[in-house]
């Protein structure tokens, strides 16, 4: 039925080429017909979303005026000159694909929704339910609740603590975007809002399908909702931008912004003045050699923060330094960068992580609440301690881990899971979603019911 079309497309004058522009395409008349040269087809069933009426779009010899060029960055004027405020091309293309980072944001706030209801449904069905036994105890012990399973709150708590990470994350990022000009420099924008679209999206993705196991048989029927949660989000990892594509453009933007410190010094006087300044902050800290491995140091959320910036800033610099060599040594700049591109995904991921990690923490010393502050800084060092733990091979092989507080990391996280799961239910209740909005039945399971 769409009348209208926004179409990117390569904008030539005079035969030179000045890159992606935004026009806008009359694509049907009134009565529906498609107009002469434009074919259009729908893209098929699909796994979920079938509501979202995607398709194709074939041009043939279109023709549009001058005023079809959506202008706020370049236009062409009367006399066919182009231009531009925009001196730099590449400044150019970034400001004109930044109209797309919203949707990129609107994506990773929904990915993070989507976790958000998987986690009630499953939460509030694992403080009600028990596998068997009397429900009013006369034969014998009541059977233990699932969330007083060690194995289901290693299932469901981690991804409670990410999720709230997550949504504070989402938070400072809508922040960022509402604060930064689009016809400004929004590559840090971009980067982080790539970033999170791909972390928050595989979130998402890996958390409804723990929440769909940790309720058993239940979470396959599609009355709970679940199984729809998946089929109409697993694409989230897919749209507005492939999330290994993505987080290729944050290691590219964080190896820019990396550069651009360089200034005269060179690329090897920078990664000796971060490995210096890294490896003094973290001694400073007692996190690199140090063999303290004691509640109170690993609970430390600078502590924390320090070995997030620590991973991120080496991978950045030992980057920057792989690829140099490899310059150095006759290879082409895009195959050099090709020759890295593991290593740039794990940087991306920690520019991510860090980010995500510095949001919420600093929510947490924000908040006033001191009942409440608790409650998030149990969130805040679950979250951590699991993505160390998720990273304790890197941190060990680069020595800013001994064996011993790699031991104590594991140890202390089910230790959180023991003060944490007696709130379980008022966690993902602070969530606000409306039980109308829940509607699965398991989320209001009542014993006495025996849904």
């Amino acid at each position: 039925t769409a009348r209208m079309a926004t179409v990117f497309a390569q904008l030539e004058v005079d035969g030179e080429q000045h890159g992606i522009h935004a026009f806008l395409v009359p694509i049907r008349d009134a009565s529906g017909k498609l107009l002469p040269g434009v074919r259009a087809g729908d893209c098929g069933h699909k796994m979920g979303l079938n509501g979202v009426d995607n398709g194709r779009l074939w041009f043939n010899n279109v023709a549009v005026g001058r005023a079809a060029l959506l202008d706020r960055f370049a236009t062409v004027n009367k006399e066919g000159k182009y231009e531009s405020k925009f001196e730099n091309a590449n400044r150019r293309f970034f400001a004109m694909l930044g109209t797309l980072v919203g949707g990129r944001v609107s994506v990773a706030s929904g990915a993070v929704t989507a976790a958000k209801v998987g986690l009630a449904i499953a939460v509030r069905y694992a403080t009600a339910r028990r596998q068997f036994g009397k429900e009013d105890g006369s034969d014998g012990p009541r059977e233990t609740l699932l969330i007083d399973y060690p194995t289901h709150q290693r299932r469901l708590l981690p991804y409670l603590a990410s999720t709230y990470a997550l949504h504070f994350a989402i938070a400072a990022l809508r922040a960022e975007y509402t604060s930064t000009p689009l016809d400004g420099d929004t590559r840090k924008l971009e980067g982080h809002a790539a970033g999170l679209k791909a972390l928050a999206s595989r979130h998402a993705t890996d958390v409804l399908q723990e929440c769909r196991e940790a309720c058993g048989g239940q979470g396959y029927l599609s009355v709970n909702r679940i199984a729809d949660l998946k089929s109409d989000t697993d694409v989230f990892t897919t749209f507005e931008g492939d999330n290994t594509v993505l987080l290729q453009l944050v290691a590219k933007n964080a190896l820019g912004a990396f550069n651009k410190q360089l200034g005269d010094g060179g690329t090897i006087g920078l990664i000796k003045f971060i490995g210096e300044r890294v490896t003094q902050s973290l001694l400073e800290k007692n996190v690199i050699v140090t063999r303290l491995v004691g509640g109170e140091h690993l609970r430390d959320a600078s502590v924390q923060l320090g070995l997030f910036s620590a991973r991120k800033d080496d991978l950045i610099a030992s980057a920057a330094r792989r690829i140099k060599k490899r310059i150095d040594e006759g290879i082409e700049p895009g195959v050099a960068i090709l020759q890295v591109q593991e290593h740039l995904i794990a940087l991306a991921v920690a520019e991510t992580e860090h980010f995500i990690f510095n949001a919420f923490y600093e929510a947490v010393v924000r908040c006033e609440d001191e009942e409440i502050k608790g409650w998030l800084e149990k969130l805040l060092c679950l979250h951590a301690l699991t993505k160390l733990e998720e990273h304790s091979a890197w941190y060990l092989e680069n020595g800013y881990f001994e064996a011993p507080k790699a031991s104590a990391i594991r140890k202390l996280i089910p230790v959180l899971f023991s003060e944490l799961k007696d709130g379980a239910r008022s966690l993902v209740d602070a969530f606000g979603i409306p039980d109308v909005c829940l509607a699965a039945p398991i989320a209001f399971f009542d014993p006495a019911r025996r849904l």
